[in-house]
């Protein structure tokens, strides 16, 4: 309401001009219309050209990996060997192994990625996922004594006939005379040898001697065919390798002598018919 006030006749015409110059520079009416949109989730208002625009999240680094930005909105996503995690932004390691690996026989994962292994005996192709067996025969000509035998992931020594394996590599005779593994007749000597045995028949005493033992022979006394004759022979059965670039000693046997004043004699019998051994 307009105060009221008085004048003189003629001054009201004033007054309304003088209102109606305050009305028209009112603040009001001189504003600039509000011309601002509200934006949907995703973008943001650009005054410059009146529009909605994207947003890139990317730029405030949502993503532990990598950031793809869409139009209002944004995906992470992870480097190879590792996947989203809940909150959809973290990434978490893959484990290969129980996700079906191409590993041909043992899978092991690491942080981002995953190994291959093979079993004792295998090693690994170049293309790292399958295994092949190592022939371990072929690398040296040492591993066993006699012969060497691959097998997948392993291999095995073996020993000709006659021989036993020793500690998984070497070969030892097989004394069958000794272990009883022989074939040999009461009547017969088991004679052991290297790699097997012989069967030899029982010496028999010649006259005048006269058997007691299986190897030992013995001249009475009261025989007076005796006298000029040792007075026992005694037959010892060796195995001896003849297997020898050089002369070499192979072995040495003593005797003690029963009777004062006797002496011993060696002779070898049989078994030198090549003349590999003498006697000194």
């Amino acid at each position: 309401m307009l105060p009221f006030a008085s004048c003189l006749p003629g001054s009201l015409l004033l007054w309304a001009l003088l209102l109606l110059l305050l009305g028209a520079a009112s603040p009001q009416d001189s504003e600039e219309p509000d011309s601002y949109t509200e934006c949907t989730d995703g973008y943001e208002w650009d005054p410059d050209s009146q529009h909605c625009r994207d947003i890139d999240e990317c730029r405030y680094r949502y993503c532990q990996h990598r950031c793809v930005n869409l139009p209002g909105s944004f995906r992470c996503q992870c480097e190879p060997g590792f996947q989203l995690g809940p909150n959809n932004r973290s990434c978490v390691d893959v484990n290969e192994c129980d996700m079906g690996a191409p590993c041909e026989q043992r899978c092991f994962n690491s942080y981002g990625t995953f190994l291959c292994r093979c079993h004792q005996g295998y090693e690994l192709h170049r293309d790292g996922f399958s295994c092949s067996d190592i022939d371990e025969c072929s690398y040296s000509s040492y591993l066993c004594q006699y012969r060497c035998v691959n097998e997948p992931g392993r291999f095995s020594c073996h020993c000709p006939q006659g021989y036993q394996l020793l500690a998984t590599r070497l070969c030892q005779d097989i004394d069958e005379c000794e272990s009883g593994a022989h074939q040999c007749s009461e009547a017969q000597t088991c004679v052991n040898f290297h790699g097997g045995y012989r069967c030899v028949d029982t010496n028999r005493c010649l006259e005048p001697y006269v058997q007691v033992s299986d190897n030992r022979c013995l001249c009475p006394a009261s025989n007076p065919l005796c006298r000029e004759q040792p007075s026992s022979i005694v037959h010892r059965y060796m195995s001896i390798t003849s297997e020898r670039s050089v002369p070499a000693d192979v072995f040495q046997i003593q005797a003690t002598s029963v009777y004062p004043g006797a002496y011993n004699a060696f002779q070898i019998r049989a078994g030198n018919s090549q003349g590999d051994f003498y006697i000194r």
